[in-house]
């Protein structure tokens, strides 16, 4: 299993749809970074949130997530409270081959903010929006800016493909179109 440079990236995004839409270039100017990387794709956060709130003073159980946990907001910034999180999705659809498995990590100019941003590997045969966690991890509120990068996304392509895919077992995140919830 080997990590794959840009033009692999730029090959499978063409040939199988893997990244949609897909900037085929690193766009930076006057933005957080996104598109083609050297040897992976920079990712960006939809417009779309959900702020975590503790209004109801629910507990969050991953079992039994309480909706109300959450309070839904859509803007080109998003302010997520000092020491708190929200969900966010991508712009971006994945289509994972099966051959393929893929982690991603948070940018640094978050990272420099105390912002972490916290996403499960894409398994072979997966697809769909990513749910993203961003955790402000700060005494005090922080901006998320929509429609600019978030995370970048390693693509590590097997020399097989593996026995069972995430699509195979049919995995509960499959085909997601919006931010998901945790669920059982």
């Amino acid at each position: 299993m080997g990590l794959k440079p840009d033009y692999w990236i730029r090959t499978m995004a063409k040939e199988r749809k893997m990244i949609d839409p897909f900037a085929d270039n690193q766009v930076r100017d006057g933005v957080i970074s996104y598109g083609v990387s050297s040897y992976g794709y920079d990712i960006r956060v939809a417009d779309e949130f959900k702020i975590f709130t503790n209004v109801y003073s629910a507990m969050v159980d991953p079992k039994n997530f309480d909706p109300r946990s959450m309070v839904d907001y859509k803007g080109d910034i998003c302010i997520i409270p000092p020491n708190s999180f929200a969900l966010a999705r991508t712009v971006e659809y994945f289509r994972i081959p099966r051959n393929v498995l893929t982690i991603c990590l948070g940018k640094s100019t978050y990272a420099r903010c105390g912002i972490i941003v916290n996403v499960t590997p894409f398994e072979p045969e997966w697809e769909g929006f990513v749910t993203l966690e961003i955790s402000n991890t700060t005494p005090l509120p922080a901006k998320i800016y929509a429609n600019e990068g978030i995370a970048q996304v390693l693509f590590f392509e097997a020399d097989e493909e593996c026995l069972i895919s995430y699509a195979d077992k049919k995995g509960k995140y499959q085909s997601q179109q919006a931010i998901v919830l945790p669920k059982l």
